[in-house]
């Protein structure tokens, strides 16, 4: 299938919903131009500054996190629903030991206008440039969060990406 640009809005409805249901993930890669990627499933599209940002939440401990410091940039791509158990696999086995790409058959693809890949065998691309970045200050988030999804205090750094280009499959 071809990978057409579109305006990120026409993807908006169908990338909440992956985020929702375990299709989504988010492509990095350091200087040594080895490709990771991580399911996530926590993450917002909006307007911040006058530009589409696709922010996203990453913890310190991930590989990923680390890959993003040095590059600022990373893609976020949607998965179809049969490749779910690759994402799942992409979720939890770390890019510092394992080469997630060889070992689910995902293929890696150059983007437009960063350095981190899409994923071909996805349908939605957005190429993100980091402009901020955040930690979440754990004395400001509710209190019955915390013992869900922080149990071990590793909490998550927000990084907005500006979009810069959106594709989708034709």
């Amino acid at each position: 299938m071809e990978k057409k640009i579109v305006n990120y809005t026409e993807c908006l409805a169908e990338t909440i919903k992956a985020l929702g249901e375990s299709r989504v993930l988010l492509t990095s890669v350091g200087q040594d131009r080895k490709p990771s990627a991580m399911a996530i499933g926590w993450g917002t599209i909006g307007v911040i500054w006058g530009r589409p940002v696709f922010i996203v939440l990453v913890r310190p401990s991930r590989h990923t996190f680390s890959l993003i410091q040095e590059t600022g940039d990373f893609t976020v791509n949607v998965a179809p629903v049969g490749l779910r158990e690759d994402v799942t696999y992409c979720g939890t086995v770390s890019g510092r030991d394992h080469d997630k790409f060889r070992e689910r058959n995902l293929t890696a693809l150059p983007a437009k206008n960063v350095t981190s890949p899409i994923i071909k065998e996805c349908l939605i691309h957005f190429e993100c440039k980091v402009i901020h970045r955040n930690d979440l200050i754990p004395a400001k988030i509710a209190p019955e969060i915390i013992p869900e999804f922080y149990p071990k205090g590793d909490f998550h750094r927000l990084f907005f990406g500006q979009i810069l280009t959106c594709f989708r499959n034709t």
